[in-house]
């Protein structure tokens, strides 16, 4: 169990990045959240099996409408007590 801190960077907003990679996280049964930036990234908190992690993130690479540059992560400590994923506003 890891958490990773991401930021997405590219054209990925007004594209349906964050209700995707939600979509994506809970199929997954990732906890965390991911919300909008100002800058016009994508920020997003992570916690599940790293594999899992790195299938969510390639599966938003792979949609043709969402283009993603470049991405940091950042790892975190663990949350115990997190037990979903939710879009943050």
């Amino acid at each position: 169990m890891v958490r990773k801190h991401i930021i997405f960077k590219g054209h990925v907003q007004g594209v349906g990045f964050r209700i995707t990679f939600y979509q994506q996280a809970t199929r997954l049964h990732l906890t965390g959240w991911v919300r909008n930036l100002s800058n016009g990234d994508v920020e997003a908190c992570v916690q599940g099996e790293w594999s899992l992690i790195q299938q969510a993130i390639m599966h938003m690479q792979s949609i043709r409408y969402i283009r993603i540059d470049h991405y940091d992560i950042e790892d975190l400590a663990v949350l115990e007590n997190e037990k979903s994923f939710e879009m943050k506003y």
